[in-house]
């Protein structure tokens, strides 16, 4: 929900594409003093290389700019998806305009459109990255835990709630209430994504209530759900300054969760 690596845009310059420079070509002087005493050929051979030598350092000073070029290109890419998560998180998405993203990022209208053609465009590359977010910062850490499924269980809900509240990481909120507007083909890439991780949490609860031979009629599915759902409100209501604080939502979220579904 990371992960902070968006996709270099599509529109990337061509210039980015530096074929190595290769030795230059011999001319017909070349060839007739190549015939000539051994000294001249020398003379002749080493100022060739000299030449390849300034080709190649002209050569590394592209290439630098390129990258350069591409870190400026990601960068301005990530610059323009936060701002565009923050506007989306306050005024919701339909009353957000792309002109609205310029003007918050002091940018042209075109200057915005060369990174992005439209809202729909932004809103997915927004919810791809909370899912990478989600992946990296949870399912990864999670997946790194071996043989005892509870304290998997616990460190995912941990993990996960502190995700939601991240300042930083508004794409996540951001994804929690704004999937209608994508269209059909798009909303299908990160529904997807979505069920994977319903699907990871599902059986985490499966196996600690394998091991715990809970024999209770709450299912996997129906609890990864009240799971799921249970934490991802909490931005709706969290206030910071507020007498719930975050370091108590998570023994009192895991506590609440594990003396329901494990019964």
């Amino acid at each position: 929900m990371n992960n902070d690596q968006i996709s270099v845009s599509k529109n990337t310059p061509s210039f980015l594409a530096v074929d190595k420079p290769g030795f230059p070509d011999l001319t017909a002087n070349d060839w007739t003093r190549s015939f000539s005493p051994r000294k001249t050929y020398r003379s002749n051979a080493v100022a060739s290389l000299n030449h390849a030598s300034v080709a190649w350092q002209q050569g590394s000073r592209i290439v630098t700019m390129a990258v350069v070029t591409r870190d400026t290109t990601i960068d301005a890419r990530q610059d323009i998806l936060r701002t565009a998560a923050r506007l989306f998180q306050q005024r919701g998405y339909d009353a957000t305009s792309m002109n609205d993203v310029a003007a918050a990022l002091k940018l042209s209208k075109g200057g915005l459109y060369h990174h992005f053609q439209s809202k729909d465009e932004m809103l997915f590359h927004i919810m791809s990255h909370a899912m990478d977010i989600t992946e990296e910062r949870v399912i990864k850490a999670v997946r790194t835990i071996q043989g005892n499924a509870e304290e998997r269980l616990r460190t995912l809900i941990r993990l996960h709630i502190e995700v939601v509240l991240s300042v930083r990481d508004r794409e996540v909120t951001v994804m929690l209430h704004e999937n209608h507007p994508l269209p059909p083909s798009l909303r299908k890439q990160i529904n997807a994504r979505k069920k994977d991780y319903i699907h990871f949490v599902e059986g985490l609860i499966g196996d600690v209530q394998k091991a715990r031979g809970s024999k209770g009629s709450v299912s996997p599915r129906a609890a990864a759900l009240a799971l799921l759902g249970m934490i991802n409100w909490i931005y709706q209501w969290y206030k910071p300054e507020g007498r719930l604080q975050a370091q108590d939502l998570v023994p009192q979220y895991t506590e609440l969760f594990f003396s329901g579904a494990f019964q």
